[in-house]
This record gives C-alpha cells, sequence and structure tokens, in this order.
C-alpha cells in the first residue's frame, strides 16, 4: 500500500510537470531564473580622498538593490607611531529591520564619511571595514580595504594585500579579492544560514505533525532502533533536498521560469498531496489499516520493514515542506541558485540536514526523551489526535486547488478523496473487492486530474479590498502619477505569504496606514504560473515568493525590498521611506 501510494503521488506530479512546463515557458526566450549577484567590490565601489591634514573622505558608491549596514563600518588609522585617533562624522541612514541583526540603520545607493583626524601626521595606513547585503537576500561577509595617505602631498593608493589584484576600472583603482579567497567564508555562512532554515522548518504547519509522529515512534524504541531509525530518515531528507535541488537547477538550466514550490502551481500535484494527507489521516484515525511501517508507529519499527518507512517519511516531510519558507532559507535559496550545481547542491543538502537535525538530536538526547511519559494508551490518543492536522491540510490544499482552477475542480477533487477512501477501505477485505479497490483509486485518479478552465478572476475581489492587480505597466502609471506601490508577491499555496497577510499586512491598522499613507497596494497573484511574476522574481533575483517591494513615487528610485517575515514596525518604516507624508502622519499600532 505505501509503494502504491507513493507511485500515485509520483505519476501524477510527473504527468503535470510534463502537461504545464512547455507552455508556461512560452515567451520567456530561454531565460534562465538564476540570479547573479555582484562581486562584493563592485556593488560597493568605495573612493577614498584626503581632503586635508585633518579631514579623510570615504565614499562609497551603492548598486541599486545593495545597501551597508552603519554598526559595521570600522575605521582604523596607524602611521610609525602607532594607531592615530580617528572621529567618524555618520550621516543619516534609513531604519530596517533585518533579518541578521535585528532593528538596524543602513545606506541605499550610497554613503559619504568623513573621518576627523585627532592629530596631524605626514604618512599612515588607513584601514576600512565594511559588511553589506543585497535585498535579494545574499549577505556579504565583512569585508576590509586599507589604503596607504600620504598628507604632505594628499595622495591615496590602494593597498594590495595577499590573494588580492587590482583591477582598473575608468579612472579609478578598485581592490577585488580573488575567487579562492572570498568562496570560503561566503559559503560556510550559506550553509549555516541553510542548516538553520532549515531546522526553523520543523515549526511550519505542515512538517511539525510529521514529525510528531517520528517522535511517538521513539516511545517504545531500543536505543540501537531510535539511532538507526533517526539516521534513516536523515538520509530520505537529504537526499530529497538533493533531488529537488538538482531538478530545480535543471530545469532553470533549460529555460524554465520557476522556483522553490514550483511544483505547488499544478493543481493535479496539490490535489495529489491532499490525497496524500487523506490517507494517512484515516490510517492514524484507525479507519483504514494500513500497517504501522507507513509511518512507523509503534513497537513493530524495525522488524516489520520499517527502515523504508523511516526513509520515506523523511521524504515526505521534504514534500510538504514546500510551501514554506523559514528565515534565513530565502537568503540561502537565493545564494545555491547563483552559484556553480555543486555549490548549489551542497547549500540544498545543508538545508536537509538542519530539517532532519531536531529528530537526530532527539533520537540521541535521553535528557529530551525523558520528557515524554511512559508508553501507554495515550500514545494511540495521540496518533488520533495527529490525523486532525493532516485532514486540515488536505483542507487547505483542496481550496488551493480550487483557487487555481475553479470551484468545479475542487468538487470533482472531494469526489476524488471520497473514492480514496473507498477504495482503502475496500482493499483491506478479500482479493475481488481489492479488485474493486483499484477500480476506485483510478475513479479518484481520473477526478483528481479534472480541470475547470473557467480559472477564477481575482480582479474585482481585489478592487472591493482596495488593491490592485500588479502589471508593470500599472505600477509605472502609478508612480508617474505621484503615488507610491507596494507590490506583494503572494500566492494561496505559499504558507510565509498566507502568514504575513494575516499578521501583518492586512489587519485594519495596516490598511489604514496604507490609506493614511497614500501607498498603492499592489497583489501580484503566483498561485498559478505567470510569466511576467517570473520575471519579476529573476528582476530581483529572488528564487521563490514572499517578495515585498515597497516603490517610491519618484521613478528614479529603485525599490525597497522588505524581509520575508514582515513585522508591522517593518511595513510601517518602508511607508514612510518612501511617503512624502511622512511627516504630517502619526500611526500606532
Amino acid at each position: 500500500m505505501r509503494a502504491l501510494l507513493a507511485s500515485f503521488l509520483i505519476l501524477i506530479s510527473g504527468a503535470c510537470y510534463a502537461e504545464d512546463f512547455g507552455a508556461a515557458n512560452q515567451g520567456l526566450s530561454g531565460a534562465k531564473m538564476a540570479p547573479e549577484f555582484l562581486p562584493v567590490e563592485q556593488a560597493y565601489q568605495l573612493e577614498v580622498e584626503i581632503i586635508d591634514t585633518q579631514n579623510i573622505r570615504v565614499y562609497w558608491q551603492i548598486a541599486p538593490n545593495y545597501y551597508l549596514y552603519q554598526h559595521r563600518f570600522d575605521f582604523n588609522l596607524e602611521n610609525d607611531q602607532g594607531a592615530v585617533d580617528l572621529i567618524a562624522d555618520m550621516p543619516t541612514a534609513l531604519s530596517r529591520n533585518d533579518e541578521y541583526f535585528g532593528e538596524v540603520q543602513v545606506y541605499y545607493h550610497n554613503a559619504d564619511i568623513n573621518l576627523q583626524v585627532q592629530q596631524v601626521i605626514e604618512r599612515g595606513t588607513l584601514s576600512v571595514t565594511s559588511q553589506g547585503c543585497a535585498d535579494a537576500g545574499l549577505c556579504y561577509p565583512p569585508y576590509n580595504q586599507n589604503y596607504d595617505l600620504d598628507f604632505s602631498n594628499g595622495t591615496v593608493t590602494p593597498v594590495m594585500l595577499p590573494n588580492k589584484k587590482a583591477q582598473t576600472v575608468g579612472a579609478s583603482t578598485l581592490v577585488t579579492t580573488t575567487q579562492e579567497s572570498s568562496t570560503g567564508d561566503g559559503l560556510l555562512y550559506m550553509l549555516l544560514l541553510a542548516f538553520a532554515g532549515g531546522a526553523i522548518l520543523n515549526l511550519m504547519p505542515c512538517v511539525f505533525p510529521i514529525l510528531s509522529l517520528k517522535v511517538l515512534s521513539f516511545a517504545r524504541s531500543t536505543d540501537h532502533d531510535r539511532h538507526l531509525h533517526s539516521w534513516i530518515y536523515t538520509a530520505g531528507v537529504i537526499s530529497s533536498f538533493v533531488f529537488v535541488a538538482a531538478l530545480l537547477l535543471a530545469l532553470q538550466q533549460a529555460g524554465s521560469a520557476i522556483g522553490w514550490g514550483f511544483q505547488l502551481q499544478s493543481p493535479a500535484f496539490v490535489i495529489a498531496l491532499a490525497y496524500l494527507f487523506i490517507a494517512m489521516g484515516l490510517s492514524l484515525s484507525g479507519m483504514v489499516e494500513m500497517g504501522s511501517n507507513l509511518m512507523n508507529t509503534g513497537s513493530g519499527l524495525a522488524n516489520r520493514g520499517g527502515l523504508s518507512g523511516s526513509f520515506f517519511t523523511g521524504v515526505l516531510a521534504v514534500i510538504v515542506a514546500s510551501p514554506c519558507t523559514a528565515p534565513f532559507m530565502g537568503t540561502a535559496l537565493g545564494f545555491a541558485v547563483s552559484q556553480p550545481p555543486q555549490i548549489g547542491l551542497l547549500v540544498f543538502a545543508a538545508l536537509g540536514a538542519g530539517m532532519a537535525a531536531p529528530l537526530l538530536l532527539f533520537s540521541y538526547s535521553g535528557a529530551a526523551r525523558a520528557l515524554m511519559p511512559k508508553p501507554g494508551a495515550w500514545m494511540d490518543t495521540l496518533k488520533q489526535l495527529l490525523a486532525f492536522p493532516l485532514y486540515a491540510t488536505a483542507i487547505w490544499l483542496l481550496w488551493v486547488a480550487g483557487r487555481q482552477t475553479g470551484v468545479n475542480t475542487m468538487a470533482a477533487a472531494l469526489s476524488g478523496a471520497l473514492m480514496l477512501a473507498l477504495g482503502l477501505w475496500l482493499w483491506q477485505h478479500s482479493w475481488w473487492r481489492k479488485v474493486l479497490a483499484l477500480a476506485c483509486l483510478a475513479a479518484a485518479v481520473s477526478l483528481g486530474s479534472m480541470r475547470d478552465l473557467d480559472v477564477r478572476s481575482s480582479d474585482a475581489a481585489l478592487l472591493s479590498q482596495g488593491k490592485l492587480v500588479w502589471s508593470e505597466p500599472a505600477v509605472a502609471a502609478q508612480r508617474n502619477a505621484g503615488n507610491p506601490v507596494f507590490v506583494d508577491v503572494t500566492a494561496d499555496w505559499c504558507i510565509t505569504c498566507i502568514a504575513n497577510e494575516t499578521a501583518v499586512l492586512l489587519t485594519d491598522d495596516m490598511v489604514q496606514a496604507f490609506a493614511d499613507y497614500g501607498v498603492v497596494y499592489m497583489v501580484a497573484d503566483w498561485t498559478n504560473r505567470n510569466a511576467d511574476i517570473a520575471a519579476l522574481l529573476k528582476k530581483y533575483d529572488r528564487n521563490g515568493i514572499p517578495l515585498y517591494l515597497m516603490y517610491a513615487a519618484d521613478t528614479s528610485e529603485a525599490p525597497l525590498i522588505l524581509p520575508q517575515i514582515l513585522t508591522e514596525q517593518t511595513v510601517l518604516d518602508a511607508l514612510q521611506a518612501v511617503s512624502k507624508k511622512n511627516s504630517d502622519i502619526s500611526v500606532v499600532f
């Protein structure tokens, strides 16, 4: 039965890929989705100038959609007698709620800093350290540049450190780190981000019931069983992430406009996933008997083929995690798809290792297991209780399918779910009932494949909510009319998007704030494949959603890119930054 369900899911997903990818890529002219981040010295071009014997100007030209942290600047001046005191005159910066450092001050476009030298010297060496990030998610390690200063004649000479080389661009000389020296620290940093993001995925509502079932299985297991099954589960998680990464990178290299969670843009895959959750829920509720090996519960963990169950539970955890984007995960994914394939696969493997780490730690931690009550009747009660989050997830997935296509598709999918339940019940009886069960499962596949071609139109609904449908011309028209614009790139299958909208964007206070600041709210709905939205993501070096863009009315200004996890203060700061009314309005949350 486990093989039957797995084959059913794989066949449905394979069919939907073959059917939809060709049409989705028309008009893209073979464009690749992989973002290309600038080298650090091109993203932040530094000029150093001696103003007089006691003033030094350090000036960064910052590429669009990149920024520098104010608190990460560090300046040191030394001569033959030792360190020379400096006072840095910092210009006004923009407030930002940062994913890594919290509430910070940052610089976009440029940073012009005056350094006051507290004693008169003839020569010295200036060391300048800075750190910045790209709005698309890549955060660079701290970057150090050194200059010899001759105050007697006002000359500034870059100091060439080991494994650095000079590169002439126009009339100025920049310091460029070689690829070998820049890769190590940056890669390690991204691997750590991926690991952290994977660990946080376990808290997502789709994944948590799966993890709970595995933890439940440890209650009556020996140490050997726990360790073995946790490592098999880990192998299933990591290999699934690597497989998804390989498929994603291969399709992007072939020109497909796809990103993380792309499989959920296919209604057939969404319905197949809903069917899988229904089957799992029926098993946990005790309404159908699939054996303890399917979900690895009970005492027959290792004696009845449970190793394959542990592996496929890891695979399932990755499948159900695809609608979610955890903190730190967006940065790691953006980095992964911008690197050579072997680096990208390594980052995805770190993501899988992070997701598997909590369960692996639990299997070895006696202190964590000591918190569990002794085995007993509570295990069956908890198992039955965990069926209800699975039913709830199936309802949500069927709703997504209805939003993607129409109410007729959702009704057909619900009928297919009924046939699936009947087929699973019949499978437990005599051989001739198994024949009827196969017929019911075939009917479920057929019903789940039906399409309602009258796809819903969201234009009227958005207008009724005071929002507009996104398009590049619509954004340009609003900005030319003097209106700032906020663009919400979202999808019904994106749990992170829904969480941000529910907790922040669609609250009464925030809706009022948008109105008070005169910012037009536009929605780019990527629930179904859309080449224009895919091009927008590529433009801002994003590989998945959510994506939030805050445009000022001035068309010469690049948009602010907000974090993937929003807070009310983050959005309010962005509204203040782009609105001409920010000095006249006070909004209290």
